[in-house]
């Protein structure tokens, strides 16, 4: 048989982040971010739970293929726009809206030839400082593209880069009404942060969820899942291959970090940081063995983690080969939850990371 490990998307998970989304965005439109094959999870897999929102936004025009071989025919946003001039023709072809954020976008723009012009949406840096046009430069970069014949409806959006901390959006967000004051055009500002901690303000035509969808908290710690009311969009769980009997003093693992301080018995799981767990994960790191939360100790391994099994002995309950393992997501009894964020923030990375990180080796299934 295969290895044991397995990861699971729940469509009934993802539905529900999505509807959530609507309760704070209210009257707003919704695109659904799929870049990053949906953040790891599959662009096939995510589509029916995603196709109640009103576009598709990505970066890549291969994943734009993708959503329209997959029947969709409403708006689909290319979040960078076009790379090279020839981009434009499939955008054509598509029907693909495009952020323009640069001069040369706009140049590409001016020499396509089409019968069909395009719908674009001009972003504005609002101090991401990452792409789009300075507030002073934005009013001349619309001006130039409302001039083309190539150029149909003109959006205006910006990113914030501080939604989800104590900063906030109030100077990007006065910087981009300021830049925008009577330009006509719907606008699209709020990321997923935006989006929960920033209504009203932020509730304007269109929204742009991403990590919330998927049950990711952009604002960990400060708030959890439970807060946001989301859900896990994705379980990685696997199984004990074996057990060890430690006396104290013993060490586990590869450089022999961990040392035992008592008698313990620890368990071996299948799933190392060639299946795409962090191989930074210290001692400490949450793990769930049949339900019941306990922690990696030692050093992660290529195919392989160990686990204290301490709590579920003391616990009495029967542990050993076979016993369920939850790196993240919920076990298999709907019980217990190990939210993605309190794992990837004992590796001291984010739950995004987590998600895309998923190797290809590792099995991965649709569930409810």
């Amino acid at each position: 048989m295969p290895r044991p490990i397995l990861a699971t998307i729940h469509a009934g998970a993802l539905r529900h982040n999505l509807e959530r989304v609507r309760r704070s965005a209210l009257d707003s439109r919704v695109w659904a971010v799929v870049k990053a094959n949906a953040y790891g999870h599959g662009i096939e897999r995510v589509f029916d739970a995603f196709r109640g929102a009103d576009g598709f936004a990505l970066l890549d025009l291969a994943e734009a293929e993708r959503v329209r071989a997959l029947g969709w025919r409403g708006p689909i946003l290319l979040l960078e726009g076009v790379f090279e001039a020839r981009d434009l023709e499939l955008c054509s072809r598509l029907g693909l809206w495009h952020a323009v954020h640069c001069d040369a976008q706009i140049d590409m723009l001016a020499a396509h030839k089409t019968q069909v012009p395009h719908r674009v949406f001009l972003k504005m840096n609002s101090g991401m400082n990452r792409l789009g046009f300075s507030p002073e430069r934005y009013r001349a970069a619309w001006t130039r593209l409302n001039a083309l014949p190539q150029v149909d409806e003109i959006s205006l959006m910006t990113h914030f880069s501080d939604a989800d901390g104590p900063r906030g959006i109030a100077d990007a967000l006065a910087a981009f009404h300021r830049a925008t004051q009577d330009l006509p055009g719907e606008r699209s500002i709020a990321n997923s942060a935006a989006v929960l901690r920033h209504a009203p303000e932020t509730r304007i035509d269109w929204v742009r969820p991403g990590i919330v969808l998927y049950g990711g908290v952009p604002d960990f710690p400060e708030h959890d899942s439970a807060h946001w009311q989301l859900q896990p969009g994705m379980t990685l769980s696997t199984r004990l291959i074996g057990t060890q009997e430690l006396q104290p003093g013993a060490t586990v693992g590869y450089g022999s970090h961990f040392v035992a301080e008592a008698a313990m018995t620890i368990g071996v799981a299948a799933v190392g940081y060639a299946d795409g767990y962090p191989r930074h994960a210290p001692t400490g790191t949450p793990v769930l063995v049949d339900g019941v939360r306990t922690c990696v100790v030692g050093r992660v391994s290529m195919d392989m983690v160990t686990v204290d099994l301490t709590p579920l002995q003391a616990a009495g309950r029967p542990v050993g080969f076979g016993s369920e393992v939850t790196l993240w997501g919920r076990a298999s009894n709907g019980n217990a939850l190990l939210p993605i964020d309190e794992v990837a923030r004992a590796a001291g990375t984010v739950g995004y990371e987590l998600m895309c990180a998923v190797a290809p080796r590792v099995p991965v299934v649709l569930g409810d």
